[in-house]
């Protein structure tokens, strides 16, 4: 895929997890415009973008949000693309407040144990056909 046909806005999120496969469905379900597309870190696409960007292709730790060419990771990715949901999600650019250092220890903190609390599936999680087209390969 070019970066000519790479959208706006891409979440990498990790394909294998539980957590990460909800936090996806529930971004879905209060996007309705679709501004967000995704691609697991693992597959071809998230690879590429992960090298492109400068960050580790064997990590899987974090989500990624990339927003006009703008690479951003944990917490601040998180925050960032609550501000594109509809409803009071918006309200979490107020964690902008608190400072990075601490956000992403407690971003971390979970990212650590998402596995154990939330399991994991042995593949990526296959989109229903009709949000596929927010899936990049």
């Amino acid at each position: 895929m070019t970066s000519e046909q790479i959208p706006n806005r891409v979440l990498l999120f990790d394909g294998v997890c539980n957590l990460c496969n909800g936090a996806v469905q529930f971004i879905i379900k209060r996007d309705p415009d679709g501004l967000i597309s995704f691609t697991s870190l693992q597959s071809e696409t998230g690879q590429s973008l992960l090298k492109k960007s400068g960050l580790p292709t064997d990590r899987f730790d974090s989500f990624v949000f990339i927003e006009d060419g703008q690479v951003h990771t944990k917490s601040t990715a998180a925050i960032k693309v609550f501000r594109h949901l509809r409803g009071p999600w918006r309200l979490f650019v107020l964690f902008f407040a608190v400072p990075k250092p601490v956000r992403d220890m407690v971003y971390s903190f979970i990212a650590k144990n998402r596995y154990k609390w939330f399991g994991k599936k042995n593949e990526c999680m296959l989109p229903s056909p009709s949000i596929k087209k927010r899936f990049l390969p």
